[in-house]
């Protein structure tokens, strides 16, 4: 049996405690070699573990002559131990430094790939992804990701939300058949899941409220910096509910998770140059009617019943200074389930987008479902979808099936705006586009 390494015990401190820790103090660190130099006879490392950067300098005569030239050797990147006396240095990051007393290489690394003269384009580092997810901006965008997400659960369970998952194999469509990846599921045709809506539809029956976390898929063409064609969806559902219930639904978690990640990833933010105000609800709501009157007078026609453009959107987008609702859109530019207002003869649906400003653009899309048996099936009806692949989505409408509400929420496009990236692949720890497979 291989013998346990001694560092694996070793280990006192993470970088965030270790700055925290008081002068003198002795501290362990395990982690990898941000940066090298080396002054004269002195040796600073800015050593990386999963919480932070510390630096930490070895001089030559102080230290065993072992320790120096491991100190030496090291490369950037490797993985590495690092026991030291804490002192203060207001040059050194986070104004503290270990001074270097016992050293050793865990897992030394080859020659670092990813260096200015190497990096001719974005699309490098996306090649390299497995490496330059390494990188202060990448790991700060993947914290603050994770912020959204963990707000988002702790939302949804203050709230009485009950947790699911869904299928990601179905033999129906949601968000409409061109975008669908198709399978062969043993001789029979299925897709990969654009949304777990339906299937939360059926759950609220037993949980009343329900909400998943789980990727979607989305075979669209679109090279925009907001499409991935594999993404994470952060759904709910609620019984008893209406479109408005579900709008303010909405704007109380997002505000939630942008208040978390102000308090809790306010260090990830400035590494990435982001001035970030958390909204408050209540949400500026604009109707879809606006929205393509605003169009027009930017130069932009939008005959009514058609979807709002990507540059509308965009246009709008840049107007507002928070978060924002688009209303009532026709239902020419919704799918099939959702319901119209009564109210209005145009088949206006009980529908709205949430936008992000700054030019970010959808955030997400909800709506009230159609919860009759007749009106669903005539609208299947009426936009000739095959009824054998929504029969039993269809039976849920004969056993009790109340007025309900539900949205689905990109987790990606979320943390795009808060970070401010220009780019949603840089959301993604891999991310896949229509040009991207890899690795």
């Amino acid at each position: 049996m291989q013998k346990r390494l001694g560092w694996l015990d070793q280990r006192t401190h993470t970088t965030r405690n270790a700055l925290q820790a008081k002068e003198g103090e002795q501290v362990r660190l395990l982690g990898w070699v941000h940066v090298k130099n080396q002054v004269g006879g002195i040796i600073f490392l800015t050593v990386r573990d999963g919480e932070g950067f510390i630096q930490a300098a070895g001089k030559k005569g102080v230290v065993s002559e072992q320790v120096f030239e491991d100190l030496k050797k090291v490369t950037r990147e490797s993985a590495v131990m690092v026991g030291g006396t804490v002192r203060g240095d207001k040059r050194a990051p986070g104004g503290k430094e270990v001074s270097v007393k016992e050293f050793e290489i865990v897992a030394l690394s080859d020659d670092w790939p990813i260096t200015k003269s190497a990096v001719k384009s974005a699309s490098y580092l996306y090649d390299m992804r497995h490496l330059s997810i390494r990188g202060r901006k990448a790991s700060a965008v993947m914290k603050v990701r994770a912020e959204v997400i963990s707000g988002a659960f702790e939302h949804f369970v203050d709230n009485g939300f009950i947790l699911i998952s869904a299928p990601t194999i179905v033999q129906n469509a949601v968000e409409g058949g061109s975008t669908l990846f198709e399978l062969n599921y043993f001789g029979s045709k299925a897709y990969l899941s654009q949304s777990a809506q339906l299937y939360e539809e059926a759950a609220i029956n037993a949980l009343e409220k329900v909400f998943i976390f789980q990727p979607a898929f989305r075979a669209e063409k679109s090279k925009t910096s907001k499409h991935l064609t594999e993404f994470w969806m952060i759904e709910a559902e609620q019984a008893f509910a209406s479109q408005e219930d579900n709008m303010k639904l909405q704007e109380n978690l997002l505000c939630h998770i942008c208040r978390r990640v102000a308090e809790k990833r306010s260090a990830e933010l400035s590494i990435l140059g982001r001035r970030f105000n958390p909204p408050e609800p209540p949400l500026p709501r604009i109707s879809y009617d606006e929205a393509i009157h605003f169009a027009s007078s930017k130069g932009i026609p939008i005959k009514w019943g058609e979807d709002i453009t990507t540059e509308a959107e965009r246009l709008l987008s840049e107007s507002q200074d928070k978060p924002f609702f688009i209303t009532g859109y026709p239902l020419s530019t919704r799918s099939f389930y959702h319901m119209t207002n009564p109210d209005d003869p145009r088949q206006v649906t009980m529908s709205a987008d949430l936008i992000a400003p700054e030019g970010h653009g959808e955030l997400a899309t909800g709506g009230q479902r159609i919860h009759d048996y007749k009106l669903l099936e005539d609208r299947i009806k009426g936009q000739e979808l095959p009824p054998e692949a929504f029969g039993w989505y269809l039976g849920l409408r004969k056993y009790g099936l109340p007025p309900h509400a539900g949205f689905g929420m990109g987790a990606e496009r979320a943390t795009k705006w808060i970070c401010g990236l220009k780019h949603i692949r840089a959301t993604s720890l891999f991310p896949r586009t229509i040009t991207r497979v890899t690795p």
